[in-house]
C-alpha cells in the first residue's frame, strides 16, 4: 500500500483510507464488523476514519481493533451529540474527545476534526481553542477540520489546523481550483472525502438523496468521455491527481474493499484523461460549491 505524508503532521497515511460509516448499525453484525475492520488492516490500509455521528462505528472500532492500535492512524470527528452539553461549545469538543477515547479504547487519537462546524462558530474561536487544548494535553495529535466551502477557506487561512478533510472527486474539484495550493504552502494535510461522488453513474435515474442528486446533475453536465469503469477512474483521480494524501471510501462489503484496493494498485490515470476530467469540471465548476 502506498503511504503518503499528511502535510507537516508527521503522519503517513495510506492512499486508500477506510471510512467506517457503513458499520454504523445492526445491518452489519458484530461478527461482520469485526472481520471487516481486521481485514482492512490486514490489507495494509492504515487510515481508519469515523465520527461521533456514525452510530456504532466508534464503539465497534474500539471493540474489534483496539488491540491493533499501533497499526493504524485513527481519525474521528466531533462537535455535537454529547449528552447534556450544547453542541459546538468548548465543553462539547472536550467531552467529545474524551468520549471518543473511551469508546475506541485508546490513549490517543491521531486526527480529530471539527465536523462541518458552521463558519460563524469557527470564527468565534471557542471550538478551535478546545480542540487545540486537547492536542496540547496529548489526547490527540492533529487538530483538523472537515467540511467545504467558506469554512475550508477559513480553516486553511486560520493556521489552527494541521489537516483538512474535504469533498474531492471528479464531480467536486473546487478544492483543486481555489485551495489546494494554499493548503500545500501551509503544510496542511488533505484527506479526500466522497472521492467516488456517490457513484452516481450506477443509477438509471436521478437519485433522490440531496448529495447524490447534485452529483448526478454535475456528472451529466460535464459530458465526460465514456469509461468502462467509472468507479476505477474516480478513485484513481482522487487518489493520484488532487494532492490528497488519502482518499477515504466507506463500505461494509469486503468485495468492494478489494475492488477499491485494486484500483489504487493500478496507479495514476493516463494524462489525457486527467486533462479531460479537469477541463469538463472547469467549464461548469464555478457554479458548484462543495457539498456539506
Amino acid at each position: 500500500m502506498i503511504l503518503n505524508s499528511l502535510g507537516y503532521t508527521g503522519l503517513k497515511v495510506s492512499a486508500l483510507g477506510f471510512g467506517a460509516m457503513h458499520i454504523n448499525d445492526e445491518r452489519t453484525t458484530e461478527a461482520e464488523a469485526g472481520a471487516l475492520l481486521n481485514h482492512v488492516l490486514d490489507l495494509g490500509l492504515n487510515l481508519v476514519d469515523t465520527a461521533r455521528g456514525y452510530g456504532l462505528s466508534e464503539e465497534r472500532i474500539g471493540r474489534h481493533i483496539a488491540h491493533r492500535r499501533a497499526e493504524f492512524v485513527l481519525s474521528t470527528k466531533v462537535g455535537y451529540g454529547v449528552e447534556g452539553v450544547p453542541d459546538w461549545t468548548y465543553d462539547c469538543i472536550v467531552q467529545g474527545v474524551e468520549r471518543a477515547l473511551k469508546l475506541m479504547k485508546t490513549d490517543w487519537l491521531d486526527i480529530v476534526h471539527l465536523h462541518s462546524c458552521p463558519l460563524h462558530l469557527l470564527q468565534q474561536g471557542d471550538v478551535t481553542r478546545a480542540l487545540n487544548d486537547c492536542r496540547q494535553a496529548g489526547k490527540l495529535r492533529v487538530a483538523a477540520y472537515s467540511g467545504d466551502n467558506a469554512e475550508i477557506d477559513f480553516a486553511i487561512d486560520s493556521g489552527a489546523f494541521g489537516s483538512l478533510q474535504t469533498s474531492i472527486s471528479l464531480c467536486d474539484q473546487a478544492h483543486l481550483k481555489t485551495r489546494a495550493a494554499r493548503a500545500d504552502h501551509a503544510g496542511i494535510g488533505v484527506i479526500a472525502k466522497r472521492p467516488l461522488a456517490g457513484a452516481v453513474w450506477r443509477h438509471a435515474e436521478r437519485p433522490g438523496d440531496f448529495a447524490e442528486g447534485q452529483y448526478w446533475d454535475r456528472f451529466k453536465a460535464m459530458g465526460l468521455p465514456t469509461a468502462e469503469d467509472w468507479a476505477d477512474v474516480a478513485l484513481r483521480f482522487a487518489a493520484f491527481h488532487t494532492g490528497a494524501a488519502s482518499a477515504i471510501v466507506g463500505t461494509a462489503r469486503p468485495a468492494n474493499l478489494r475492488r477499491n484496493l485494486d484500483a489504487i494498485a493500478r496507479g495514476p490515470l493516463p494524462a489525457d484523461l486527467v486533462v479531460s476530467i479537469r477541463a469538463a469540471f472547469d467549464r461548469q465548476g464555478d457554479a458548484w460549491p462543495g457539498l456539506i
